[in-house]
């Protein structure tokens, strides 16, 4: 099977990253299901990337329905130990505007149905995720937005709502107040399960529209983000193909060490059906 080191997750209006060489497209059967696509696999930068398109092609698939664990554990076996997540995201400051990127540092999580973890079946494990996006990466991330003359963001909170509706006006004032910066549909559960998986994860949100909550802009709509997301591709993958260059060949982060002491299950009391399972994920702690 072909291998990677960086891994890419290409929200809505990103389906493709130009300038892979040697491609070559890789379907992968994990415990957890089918990922939401096949893998593009190639070189950019003289680095091996692994492209994914979180909702598929040609966007079938709902935030609720992604199999999550599965599109992280497909990068796993890949290889793969950064992660680049691209969003859509609705700003909820006015200076957070429309084409602007935001790399947000935390995380608020009001889901309802996501399977988040690769836990239990028999196994209990707790990772840290008090700083949940890589900072390493997101220091890459941030040099190389400025580098291609973006207006970017550093640090604020990704309210993570559950879709596949858009905020009503109540919520969205309520989300201000709460202090958070942007919102979308996607990133929490890829964030935690990056982290289990011990894979460093950056968020680079484009903010595509001002959710509800701005009464001197139109509400948001389909035709808003992809218009502007549209006009963004170009810069994204701009930023991307900048960041795979610097991006160090070995980790140097917490990240790479999250499982140390995560695991709290009695390692004899192991299911050998869950092990074997999760043997990809925790198995050199075991």
């Amino acid at each position: 099977m072909a291998q990677a080191e960086i891994g890419v997750i290409g929200g809505s209006g990103l389906y493709e990253i130009e300038g892979l060489e040697e491609v070559e497209g890789v379907e992968i059967e994990t415990p957890f299901g089918r990922p939401s696509d096949e893998y593009i696999v190639g070189k950019l930068r003289g680095r091996k990337v692994a492209f994914l398109p979180r909702h598929g092609r040609g966007h079938r698939l709902l935030p609720s329905e992604l199999n999550y664990r599965a599109n992280i554990y497909g990068f796993k076996k890949l290889g793969v130990k950064w992660i680049i997540s691209v969003s859509a995201v609705g700003s909820l400051k006015e200076e957070l505007q429309p084409r602007h990127i935001v790399l947000p540092d935390q995380f608020f999580d009001r889901t309802k149905s996501r399977k988040d973890t690769f836990f239990g079946e028999g196994i209990a494990g707790h990772i840290s995720f008090a700083d949940p996006v890589c900072k390493s990466l997101s220091d890459i991330m941030y040099e190389c937005a400025i580098g291609a003359e973006a207006v970017v963001h550093r640090g604020g909170t990704y309210i993570n709502m559950e879709g596949p509706a858009f905020s009503t006006r109540a919520e969205s004032e309520f989300f201000r107040r709460c202090g958070f910066d942007v919102i979308g549909m996607t990133n929490m559960a890829e964030a935690k399960l990056a982290r289990e998986a011990e894979i460093c994860y950056v968020t680079m949100a484009m903010v595509t529209d001002y959710d509800v909550w701005h009464e001197a802009e139109d509400d948001v709509s389909v035709e808003t983000i992809i218009a502007i997301l549209n006009e963004n591709a170009a810069l994204a993958k701009k930023i991307i193909r900048d960041a795979v260059g610097k991006i160090p060949q070995r980790q140097d982060c917490e990240c790479a060490h999250a499982l140390a002491t995560a695991i709290i299950t009695d390692r004899t009391k192991i299911p050998e059906e869950t092990r074997k399972k999760l043997e990809l994920i925790i198995g050199k702690y075991l």
